[in-house]
Order: C-alpha cells, then sequence, then structure tokens
C-alpha cells in the first residue's frame, strides 16, 4: 500500500497567489503533499505550470497530486492523480498512469467509499466536513458522525478481508478540528483556502501540523 500523507493542501484558483506561488509557498513551509487543483485554463497552460510544480516538489522529495486529469498527470510527471465523482474511473485512470501512481478519489456516501475501494483507490477524499466556499455544487455535509460512518465500513471491510485503503477529510476543516477526526477514524485531512489563502501560508501550516 502506498503511503498517503496525514496533511494534503490543495492549491486554489481563487487565492490571491498564482497556483506557481502557492507551490513554492507551501515549499519552503514544508508541506509534503500538494494537490495542483488547476480548474481554470486550458490544457497548455495548465501543463507548463503542472511541469514546474513537479519539478519544485522533486527536488524537495514531496509528493505532487493533480486534481481531475490523469492525462495532464502523464504529460507533467506528477505523481498521481485525484478524480472527483465526475472524472474517469478509476480503473480507466490506472491504465493510464500503470501501477507505481497514486489514485485517489472523491466520495461523499458510504457506496461511494465501497465502489472507490472496490476499484483499488489508493486513498479516498471524504467530504465536506462542513461547507466550504472552496467548491460549488456542494455535496451533503458529513461531520464527526459521517466520518464515524465510513470509519466502521472500513473496518467492517478489514474483518472481512476486504481492500480498504486510507480516508481523508475535506471541506471547511480548520486545526481545532482535527483531534475530533482523527478520533473518529480519519487517517488525514485535506485542506485548501484555509492555508492558501491565510495571510502567512507558512504560519498557517505550522498550525495544522502540530494540530495532526
Amino acid at each position: 500500500m502506498k503511503k498517503i500523507h496525514p496533511l494534503q493542501i490543495l492549491t486554489w484558483d481563487d487565492a490571491p497567489t498564482s497556483h506557481l506561488s502557492q507551490v513554492k509557498a507551501l515549499l519552503e513551509a514544508k508541506a509534503e503533499w500538494i494537490q495542483l487543483r488547476q480548474k481554470s485554463g486550458s490544457f497548455e497552460e495548465k501543463l507548463k505550470v503542472a511541469k514546474e510544480a513537479v519539478a519544485l516538489c522533486n527536488q524537495k522529495q514531496a509528493t505532487l497530486i493533480i486534481n481531475d486529469d490523469p492525462f495532464l498527470c502523464l504529460e507533467s510527471g506528477a505523481h498521481g492523480v485525484h478524480l472527483g465523482l465526475s472524472d474517469l474511473p478509476i480503473t480507466e485512470a490506472r491504465r493510464i498512469l500503470g501501477p507505481e501512481a497514486i489514485i485517489g478519489g472523491t466520495a461523499n456516501t458510504p457506496e461511494q467509499v465501497v465502489q472507490r475501494m472496490e476499484d483499488h483507490a489508493d486513498y479516498v477524499g471524504l467530504g465536506p466536513f462542513r461547507s466550504t466556499d472552496t467548491k460549488k455544487n456542494l455535496s451533503p455535509v458529513l461531520g464527526i458522525d459521517g466520518i464515524k460512518a465510513i470509519a466502521s465500513l472500513v473496518q467492517s471491510r478489514n474483518e472481512k478481508v476486504l481492500y480498504t485503503c486510507p480516508f481523508v477529510v475535506i471541506g471547511g476543516i480548520t486545526p481545532l478540528d482535527l483531534p475530533l477526526i482523527k478520533d473518529a477514524g480519519a487517517n488525514g485531512v485535506a485542506i485548501c483556502s484555509a492555508i492558501v489563502s491565510a495571510p502567512s501560508i507558512s504560519d498557517a501550516v505550522k498550525q495544522f501540523y502540530l494540530a495532526i
């Protein structure tokens, strides 16, 4: 099983600085897992940024994940891809990227978590934990009870010797939430605006690392 970092940080189109500036600031803050979440721009524009981001992350031995697009991942040399519910299936992305690539998938319901695990995702991004401004058309909020239900589902699959993978929680999370989220059974968190739109990205990363 591939190692999944407990603090995944996503770049954001609406952050005060460019995606590349966000990546540089995150690496300076010793971030170890970055998801490049470019929603706007052409494939060529995204690829230029992605290649630079991959080179920067490789220098720091950090993991770079591409949001949504396995082909952008392949062309840029990124370490993996995170697939939303309306993106290519994990099985198809695996065929494109091969066995070494990290492939994660979004889920909001127990049924979706099961499907991601049946497709042998390397991790599941579960959310939203609470309402967030960084995502439109938000799925129903899960809260702590929703996390506990997924943790129970994973435990049940383990007992049946079925494939499982880590799950990280996303959506409006603050450092104060981390102990509760960890106690509920999650393997980590994914953070976007709380870090990349903070007055100091470095300070924000430190706060989350301390909370973890």
